[in-house]
């Protein structure tokens, strides 16, 4: 079936998956892959990570990587991506399976598939009417790492994944990683957060500094939660020349937020585990985009514009607070769409903090909650008069383009490749006919 649509020029995406998953809940027992496979899970990052990993291994001289580039990181999109793989047989063969894989289905699928490293990026509050609480994944994920004996690369930075550490005490594979303080980190929350208590004891935790939402250096003062060894640990963060060291090396980066910083922390350290050439990692901080609505950049005239997909309050909030850092005045494309995907319940958006707009001269509200994002940035204090609501993405882009200077986009799961198409008719010159 995959291969009848690839010829019929369709993207499979989860369908092939969908009908062999329905047949057969068991069915990735029957996939023998010949090969390592590495999975990345967590919140956000996890498109980005595993986008940088596969290129990161296929320039090290590894000629056959096996990824879910486009996403469909449920069961039925990883049945569906190695349907498309397999023999008649079963079998896989390949150098690697890099896998982005859902939190939830982490234990699902690897209790079908016998996966050799597991990298844990964090854990943030994400489409609650689907997921729930976020307690209730990271239960799912520890559930699965008391009995997962191998390689386990943490974010150590974050209360919540580090807590995946102590799951399997017999796991001698654990390693984390971390990233110094870099110069807007902040004394006191400045985002919504879930790391305030302590996993082991239930005290509330130090911080010595918060990088963005919960994610920062903290500690439990009553049972010492949050000292182990670090494996990989990203110091020296200069967002203005996006330079940084590891292990005594200096790299250059094509972004520079914080945000970013983690998700190459977690590519560096899977890179180092594997014995990937340190030149290799240092070319590929250097030029490699991952794009596809992940800090895209746009250029028109003498504007530039940056997309970056935010799905929850921490996604938003880093774009916001990368469009802060960013000197002189900007305006703001925010797209909102309430799609099964997306999640129906919109109320998320209360937990982004517009009220530390830095110089932006205009908001552009668009998707099909277009109005409930335009009066949740009214309710934040900002002027009423800069916000125009453009629930029509080609007008919403024409809009914001209306004027030069620095744009910044941000659009949730289904509205970021609508904007992209919208960017990209508008810069080409094209309007799609109504």
């Amino acid at each position: 079936m995959v291969r009848v649509l690839r010829m019929m020029g369709k993207n499979a995406g989860n369908l092939p998956g969908l009908a062999l998953w329905t047949l057969n809940k068991k069915c990735l027992k029957a996939f023998r892959p010949d090969c390592p496979i590495i999975a990345v899970t967590g919140t956000n990052g996890k498109t980005s990570v595993t986008n940088f990993l596969s290129y990161i291994f296929s320039k090290s001289g590894c000629k056959n990587i096996i990824t879910n580039y486009e996403g469909n990181n449920l069961d039925t999109g990883i049945c569906s991506l190695l349907l498309n793989y397999c023999t008649m047989t079963g079998k896989i063969h390949a150098d690697y399976l890099v896998l982005e894989v859902d939190e939830s289905h982490v234990p699902v699928i690897f209790s079908q598939l016998k996966l050799e490293t597991l990298i844990v990026l964090n854990f943030f509050r994400d489409q609650l009417d689907r997921n729930g609480e976020v307690e209730t994944l990271i239960l799912k994920v520890k559930k699965f790492c008391e009995t997962f004996d191998g390689n386990l690369i943490l974010n150590g930075d974050d209360p919540n994944v580090a807590r995946l550490g102590l799951a399997n005490p017999g796991n001698k594979k654990v390693k984390y990683f971390s990233v110094e303080r870099y110069k807007y980190a902040t004394e006191t929350l400045y985002e919504a957060g879930e790391g305030r208590f302590c996993p082991v004891c239930g005290h509330a935790l130090e911080y010595d500094y918060y990088q963005y939402s919960h994610i920062g250096k903290f500690r439990c003062p009553k049972c010492g939660y949050g000292n182990y060894p670090v494996y990989a640990r990203f110091t020296g963060i200069d967002p203005d020349k996006r330079t940084f060291t590891a292990d005594g090396g200096k790299y250059t980066t094509v972004c520079s937020s914080i945000y970013y910083m983690y998700n190459l922390c977690a590519v560096y350290s899977a890179a180092k585990l594997y014995g990937i050439d340190k030149e290799i990692i240092r070319k590929a901080f250097r030029s490699f985009r991952v794009n596809n609505g992940r800090l895209e950049s746009f250029r028109y005239k003498n504007s530039e514009l940056i997309l970056n997909l935010a799905k929850n309050p921490v996604g938003a909030n880093m774009t916001v607070r990368i469009m802060n850092e960013c000197p002189g005045k900007k305006e703001l494309l925010f797209v909102l769409n309430d799609n099964t995907a997306d999640g129906l319940d919109v109320s998320w958006i209360w937990d982004i903090n517009f009220s530390i707009f830095n110089n932006v001269s205009k908001v552009v509200a668009s998707g099909t909650r277009a109005y409930d994002i335009a009066v949740r940035i009214k309710c934040s204090g900002y002027d009423a008069s800069k916000i125009k609501v453009r629930p029509d993405l080609d007008d919403a882009v024409k809009e914001l383009f209306s004027g030069e200077g620095k744009k910044f986009a941000i659009a949730n799961y289904t509205a970021v490749q609508p904007a992209r198409a919208a960017l990209n008719r508008f810069i080409g010159g094209v309007r799609d006919e109504k």
